[in-house]
């Protein structure tokens, strides 16, 4: 049985570039919310998701910041099809929504266990280029057909 990836497109290009910078900025927010369990900044980090992944990028500060600096450091454009990155940022929205709840809660089980994840998937996108978002959108294909 092989295993056959799967992935929204929308034919609606991205600087990929720019992708992995935002994902950085969701790197360092989620390591401080690990460390400090700030409930601000995770709601910045679910406010932030909701824009990015409602399709409002354009009002994401993430992505206004990672704008400034491809811009500043003259970093080229990869395009890359916008479609698994939004489907990406709506599972960043979720787990957003779940480690805020989780804090607010005083569940910091569940905070640190959750904003590990969330770590570890931002981490992938920006240091290596690889959006577990496609894996995630076949299991879900599969799930609900």
């Amino acid at each position: 049985m092989s295993f056959e990836l799967e992935c929204p497109v929308d034919f609606k290009k991205v600087n990929e570039n720019k992708v992995r910078l935002t994902a950085l900025w969701v790197l360092v927010l989620g390591v401080l919310v690990f460390f400090t369990k700030s409930w601000l900044i995770a709601a910045f980090l679910l406010i932030d998701f909701a824009l990015r992944a409602f399709d409002f990028g354009k009002y994401s500060l993430l992505n206004l910041l990672s704008d400034f600096t491809v811009t500043t450091f003259k970093i080229s454009t990869k395009p890359i099809d916008q479609a698994p990155k939004l489907f990406a940022a709506k599972i960043g929205f979720a787990f957003s929504i779940a480690i805020l709840a989780t804090i607010l809660t005083d569940n910091l089980t569940a905070t640190l266990y959750i904003t590990a994840v969330l770590i570890f998937f931002a981490f992938l996108e920006s240091a290596l280029g690889f959006c577990a978002g496609c894996y995630v959108y076949t299991f879900y294909k599969k799930i609900f057909k």
